[in-house]
């Protein structure tokens, strides 16, 4: 992503304002030490260009200066440690070590149907 975007917070997302007056955002919530990543959205035009990464990004941030475990709930957070097995270390235990790529497939299928 060649443009630099900024990630803010309300109390139920991170979100970034973008120069067409659309926002991307990830929406969260917290409950019992943890942090629930619900729900990414990116305007169909600004897709590809790493903004879910980014607000994903500052939600790990935010967890860790917050001591909280991550629970993925959208596909795309699933997606991201999927594919960053490095920051896994921030999941909630039983996230931790089930296979991540099953558990995106099964996101996938409920968004699809409308189930989050």
């Amino acid at each position: 992503m060649s443009e630099d975007y900024t990630v803010e917070m309300t109390g139920r997302v991170f979100f970034i304002r973008l120069p067409d007056g659309s926002k991307a955002y990830l929406r969260y919530h917290k409950d019992d030490g943890r942090l629930f990543l619900d729900a990414t959205y990116t305007p169909e035009q600004w897709r590809g260009r790493g903004l879910a990464r980014k607000l994903v990004e500052k939600a790990i941030e935010y967890a860790r200066e917050n001591g909280l475990k991550i629970v993925p709930i959208c596909s795309y957070s699933v997606y991201y440690f999927l594919k960053n097995p490095d920051k896994r270390d921030l999941l909630a235990d039983e996230y931790r070590d089930i296979d991540l790529e099953a558990y995106f497939k099964e996101r996938l299928e409920a968004e699809k149907k409308g189930k989050h």
